[in-house]
């Protein structure tokens, strides 16, 4: 399992412990409104009976705890009506629009406060059953309710709570993956800085031994081909000690480029691997490049498709001249890419070699989207007709 994995599977535990907390919160949440609005209609019901026994009582009976039990409601909204549906009487509504009875409200007042009773009915009537209060001349009369603001308020406070995690969850990501990767851009200049100024001493205690060669006659083709690799260390340490810096950009033929990178994978790599370029327009498309990091794109490219064939097989370069943008598609002939990795590819540690940092394509990924301000990413992949690289570049 490689890092990139492993970081991937201990977020999604963190996330899942986030979303099970959430969701115990919830249904804790939901047990408790339950039981309160079963303990709410237990209320009105008791309400109901004080109100019943209120109008069957004569003159002269103490009323004063009935009184209370209709007195002490201060939370739940309910409407009394008769049987013919007119309304009785209101309470916990709009105190100035539940007033249906007064001498000093106009009838249009009125008429205003009858429509937002009729309206609050409505409501009542599609949350709960009504009450049925029986009354001594055999007239019914009936109860109305709905939840009160403490009910409702513990109803949707869960989802609030389960929406403060996950905004918690996507900030505190957001800011561990900025530290994160103010840490990598730092790992990475750092180890670039120092690759470079390692590299800078035996290069020039090997051109030392070059000169000290020519001098004893050694031959040409051998002195040759150890000054091309010595000219490729050197073009090693011109890549790695501009990470981190902010690269000159040229306006180069990019077909001459890609050429010139291609010529020099072809001598180091095996016979039974074919190399095809294919040019839209014209043999010269002018970008802003940097050489030697744009080189190392496309060698690093062309390297994970080798590894992806096995040594066998066909890449082919494609590069299409469009009026602002220029499109450079590497194909191989390899095993293909899960369509589930397609970005996973990208990440720092990513490999599927046993040797190897899986850094290549990172690399890549970092030279063409932050110092070129272009994009790289896998078009296409199968494993029937391999895989296709996309570099996209502004002209």
């Amino acid at each position: 399992m490689d890092i990139y994995t492993k970081k991937q599977k201990w977020k999604l535990i963190l996330f899942l412990t986030a979303v099970l907390i959430g969701l115990s919160s919830l249904l804790f949440t939901n047990i408790l409104v339950r039981k309160l609005a079963v303990e709410e209609r237990k209320s009105v019901e008791l309400w109901a009976e004080a109100t019943r026994q209120l109008s069957n009582l004569n003159v002269n009976q103490d009323v004063s705890f009935i009184s209370e039990v209709i007195i002490n409601n201060k939370t739940i909204p309910v409407i009394q009506v008769d049987e013919d549906n007119n309304i009785l009487a209101a309470r916990n509504l709009d105190s100035l629009k539940s007033i249906i009875n007064s001498k000093h409200l106009s009838e249009k007042e009125l008429e205003r406060n009858l429509k937002y009773l009729h309206k609050e009915l409505e409501i009542m009537r599609a949350e709960h059953e009504p009450i049925e209060i029986q009354l001594m001349n055999e007239h019914r009369n009936y109860i109305y309710y709905k939840d009160s603001v403490l009910l409702n308020q513990l109803f949707y406070y869960p989802f609030f709570q389960l929406a403060g995690i996950f905004l918690f969850i996507i900030l505190a990501y957001l800011a561990f993956s900025s530290s994160r990767k103010a840490e990598q851009n730092q790992v990475w200049v750092g180890m670039s800085k120092e690759t470079a100024h390692q590299l800078g001493t035996p290069i020039s205690s090997l051109l030392a031994w070059i000169e000290y060669l020519k001098l004893k006659d050694t031959e040409v083709e051998i002195l040759s081909e150890i000054e091309k690799d010595i000219q490729r260390l050197e073009t090693i340490t011109e890549r790695f000690s501009k990470i981190g810096s902010a690269p000159i950009l040229s306006r180069l033929n990019i077909v001459e480029v890609i050429s010139e990178a291609v010529d020099y994978l072809k001598t180091r790599s095996s016979d039974k691997v074919t190399y095809s370029m294919q040019i839209s327009n014209n043999d010269e498309i002018l970008v802003p490049i940097n050489k030697a990091l744009f080189e190392w794109v496309i060698e690093n490219l062309c390297k994970n498709a080798l590894d992806a064939m096995n040594g066998v097989g066909s890449i082919e370069i494609s590069i299409q001249d469009n009026t602002q943008v220029v499109y450079i598609d590497i194909k191989d002939s390899g095993k293909g890419i899960p369509k589930s990795r397609y970005k996973t590819v990208f990440q720092p540690g990513y490999t599927t070699k046993s040797r190897g940092w899986g850094l290549g394509l990172s690399l890549s990924k970092r030279i063409i989207e932050i110092y070129h301000k272009g994009k790289i990413f896998v078009k296409s992949s199968d494993q029937v007709n391999g895989t296709i690289f996309r570099i996209a570049l502004k002209k």
